[in-house]
């Protein structure tokens, strides 16, 4: 888009509190904020009505999940500008809004310059997913997903207390065996202990 001042803009926020600031920080940038919508079946009215340039919107709605608008813009626009912003530290949240779609991904402690310039660069690059911490967050996402079905019951068992001895007996395998399986998440947690493994596994939010 060559003008950000043209574009037209929908804010979807369950508080009215957050709504209002953000339109505020819109109208000192001279964006333009053509509606708003509480929930997620007011998000669809609105969009289907007012076809925004962009939408800023919430995660967590009253009546579902953002991710769902999220899809159901990107089923009928690929140009729509789309910015998450959302209280979630959960890097599988900020994974799953890059992979449904979305543009760019704020929390909302973040500055409200940081959000301004999220949704500009956002206009500019709908399809190109922008977001603090993406590179970290991509990476955890990839360790998660080398660990088997069966290094995932191992490492949730190590949040219990017990010996090794006892964790093997509890999941039916012998001591040997939960040996070799926790040798292999302690390679791909990139971890030299059980505790390492726990702290690493609650950082991937895997508990």
């Amino acid at each position: 888009m060559n003008s950000h001042l043209s574009a037209n803009i929908l804010l979807i926020d369950d508080h009215p509190a957050v709504r209002s600031g953000i339109k505020r920080a819109l109208e000192v940038s001279g964006l333009n904020c053509c509606g708003e919508a509480a929930n997620r079946a007011e998000a669809f009215a609105q969009i289907a009505h007012k076809s925004p340039d962009a939408v800023i919107l919430d995660l967590n709605l009253p009546d579902g999940s953002g991710l769902d608008v999220v899809q159901w813009i990107r089923k009928h626009s690929q140009e729509m500008a789309i910015v998450i912003l959302t209280m979630s530290d959960d890097e599988s949240q900020l994974i799953a809004a890059m992979r449904a779609g979305a543009s760019s991904f704020v929390k909302k402690s973040a500055p409200v310059s940081e959000v301004i310039s999220a949704l500009k660069s956002s206009l500019d690059l709908p399809k190109n997913f922008n977001a603090a911490g993406l590179a970290a967050a991509l990476k955890n996402s990839q360790v998660a997903e080398q660990l088997t079905q069966r290094e995932m019951t191992v490492l949730q068992a190590l949040n219990q207390p017990g010996t090794n001895k006892e964790l093997a007996k509890g999941l039916f395998i012998s001591e040997a065996t939960f040996k070799t399986h926790l040798a292999a998440i302690y390679r791909k947690l990139e971890v030299k202990s059980r505790f390492g493994a726990v702290t690493k596994a609650r950082s991937l939010n895997l508990f």
